[in-house]
């Protein structure tokens, strides 16, 4: 079929032609903004999951809905070897500029005490001060204190007051969350708590890896009541048909049933596996029904793909130490399991589990595990361990 009219899209954060399986969070996040914009409690939300599930795709499609709701939003992706408060500025900036005000003074005011806050820093001096491109004065004494909890807090109060006075309020999107640092975490925290029983329309959106309800909680004990939590998963079969099919349809083509069927088997109903294999089997189908035969032709070249830029990326940014550890959770796992204990892993390398830290803890910044409880580790990307056991270095 033509290339040219493919519709499967397999890209980091980049939508598919179809957001299948993601209504309910859709629906919960318009009332959200809808019970925040009249003065109603809400929490903020977090989205937890693997790589590759979806995660960046539905935060910008939230987003998305806080535009249409004429909300000032703005978005930012956590760096573990950088702080909150410059990619934080730049969002709130956006978010500012998003929502407007019928008095300008009120605006620069606001702008000013951003201003400050972006170039105050614990360490900040006249030499190294970062000009966040904020077309306002700084203004003196308010959120320019160092204290990222008492600067967040005294920013995100103005910032959300201009957006009441709108009828309006801000949303911030933070994507890769578990990588801000202690303080930042807890900073972000504290300020969604005050804000929150204020009743400001802010709300806090972030999105990461299935520990991150573990580091906010170790952050802030209250944490566990500030945030509503989502865990985004794999599509069910029902939702991975319509992920295939709805984007066929608009382009004349269809799937048989068994070449649906086919489909679930090898993608197991992971989002970014669905586009994968989606997009290299209609390049290969003749159409315009795409069989069950299409699939298996095709399965081998998406896999392929995935051995290379999903699993091998993945792979090539770990030490010769940190690969062997990886390998060790392989082969300790059964099968796909979600976890493995970090003692079954030092048994299959005859090594103490002690002396493995190092490299578990390099693999955990790296985000290539995580740990979701106690002596338990876990792979963050899916069928990782079926690559590792499947592929030699």
């Amino acid at each position: 079929m033509d290339p040219i009219r493919n519709p499967y899209a397999p890209g980091a954060g980049q939508r598919p032609p179809e957001l299948a399986g993601r209504d309910e969070q859709l629906h919960a996040f318009d009332v959200t903004l809808e019970r925040v914009s009249r003065g109603r409690p809400e929490r903020s939300v977090v989205l937890t999951g693997l790589r590759g599930v979806g995660k960046t795709v539905l935060l910008n499609a939230l987003r998305s809905a806080a535009v249409r709701a004429h909300w000032g939003t703005g978005k930012l992706e956590a760096r573990p070897d950088q702080s909150l408060r410059r990619p934080l500025a730049a969002a709130l900036h956006m978010a500012v500029r998003e929502l407007g005000h019928p008095r300008p003074d009120e605006v620069e005011h606001v702008l000013g005490v951003l201003k400050a806050f972006a170039q105050r820093g614990p360490t900040s001096s006249v030499r190294d001060r970062w000009n966040p491109g904020i077309d306002a004065p700084a203004v003196t004494g308010r959120a320019d204190s160092g204290d990222i909890e008492i600067d967040l807090l005294e920013v995100l109060t103005d910032i959300g007051g201009l957006a009441a006075d709108r009828g309006s309020g801000v949303a911030i999107f933070i994507d890769e969350m578990q990588d801000l640092g202690a303080a930042d975490v807890s900073a972000l925290c504290a300020a969604a708590h005050e804000i929150s029983q204020t009743g400001l329309p802010v709300v806090i959106v972030g999105a990461g890896l299935p520990h991150l309800p573990a580091v906010l909680s170790a952050s802030k004990s209250y944490s566990e009541r500030l945030f509503r939590y989502s865990r985004i998963d794999r599509l069910d079969e029902a939702a991975a048909r319509v992920a295939l099919e709805a984007p066929a349809a608009e382009e004349g083509a269809s799937w048989s049933a068994d070449a649906l069927e086919a489909m679930y088997a090898v993608t197991a109903g992971y989002p970014y596996f669905v586009q994968a294999y989606g997009k290299a089997v209609w390049d290969n189908a003749v159409g315009p029904e795409i069989s069950a035969d299409d699939v298996a032709i095709a399965a081998p070249e998406a896999e392929g793909e995935l051995a290379v830029g999903f699993f091998g990326s993945r792979y090539e940014r770990a030490t010769p130490a940190e690969r062997e550890y990886l390998r060790a959770m392989a082969d300790a796992g059964s099968g796909d399991a979600d976890s493995v204990a970090t003692s079954a892993v030092a048994a299959s390398l005859g090594k103490r589990p002690q002396s493995l830290s190092p490299a578990r803890d390099s693999l955990m910044k790296k985000g290539l595990i995580y740990s979701g409880e106690r002596g338990q580790i876990a792979f963050t990307v899916p069928h990782f361990g079926r690559y590792l056991r499947t592929h030699s270095d």
